[in-house]
């Protein structure tokens, strides 16, 4: 399925960032937030499938098109709850809605917590809680997160002489995508540098965090979320292993919970996958009124 998209730059107080930009100009807002190492293209094969939304799907900082934070600034999983609503503020939107994908979940489910006032609705897929790491760990995990961190400089990005050889690569990571899943996310995350291609994500994304949420602090924010949430799972995705997750998901009175066959990127794979996203993010964003069933 294909729609009218337009690219946008947003130049926020302390990064630049790219989106595309899909769906009526007075839809619903919507900002769309993508998963870790992909790009703002994860959402091409859903976003058109959305009715009367008006869907402004992020490159987050150091992924796509979008630029990198300073050196030594890192990636923190809350630091990018700061982007959407700098990215929000730009855009106009007061209140508005939040589309997110595994990582882009995540960020999604922190901001919608911290600040229940600004998000109106939450569409989830196949993500929920940040990763944790138990309060008697930090000491060790900050430590080994800074000798990384003083390694980077002597680290080199994989250059693939051809664009095919870049998608192979992708198709080989440990969350497994279909070939033209990959081949859409290298049209945004690739560039040519000498001898090939590269990625353009910033290498500091793959050092481990300095400092994480512990499993109680995860856990109270996804009970602070008070908008109402669509959560899409994944049978063979990440999030229907997680027995915690589930259960904690269960629990919210707040919480649509949608399981459906494909794997983590189950809403780019293929196109019967985006439909079945769609069929469950639209009669979930119609709910709110205005909006054709």
């Amino acid at each position: 399925m294909t729609a009218h998209v337009q690219e946008l730059r947003l130049e926020l107080p302390h990064v630049e960032l790219s989106a595309r930009v899909c769906g009526p100009e007075d839809g619903y807002p919507v900002l769309a937030l993508h998963g870790w190492l992909d790009n703002a293209m994860t959402f091409a094969r859903l976003a058109p499938r959305l009715a009367g939304l008006r869907i402004v799907a992020l490159d987050l900082p150091g992924h796509g098109l979008s630029a990198h934070r300073p050196a030594g600034v890192g990636y923190a999983i809350q630091d990018y709850a700061l982007d959407v609503l700098a990215a929000a503020d730009q855009l106009g939107w007061a209140r508005f809605g939040l589309l997110g994908h595994s990582m882009g979940a995540i960020v999604g489910m922190i901001t919608a917590a911290a600040l229940p006032e600004r998000i109106e609705r939450l569409a989830l897929i196949d993500g929920l809680l940040p990763y944790t790491t138990p309060a008697d760990e930090v000491p060790e995990k900050l430590g080994k997160a800074l000798l990384a961190e003083r390694e980077l400089p002597n680290r080199r990005k994989p250059v693939y002489a051809q664009v095919e050889d870049a998608v192979a690569a992708r198709l080989t990571g440990a969350l497994t995508v279909s070939r033209e899943a990959a081949e859409l996310l290298a049209e945004r995350g690739l560039m040519a540098v000498p001898g090939g291609y590269t990625w353009r994500s910033d290498p500091s994304l793959r050092l481990p965090s300095r400092l994480r949420f512990t499993p109680e602090q995860a856990r109270a924010c996804v009970r602070a979320v008070r908008c109402p949430v669509a959560l899409v799972i994944a049978a063979n995705g990440l999030l229907a292993p997680h027995a915690e997750a589930m259960a904690l998901a269960r629990e919210q009175p707040s919480f649509n919970l949608y399981e459906l066959p494909g794997g983590h990127h189950l809403h780019l794979d293929d196109e019967e996958g985006a439909a079945a996203v769609a069929d469950c993010f639209n009669a979930f964003f119609a709910a709110r009124g205005g909006l054709p069933e």
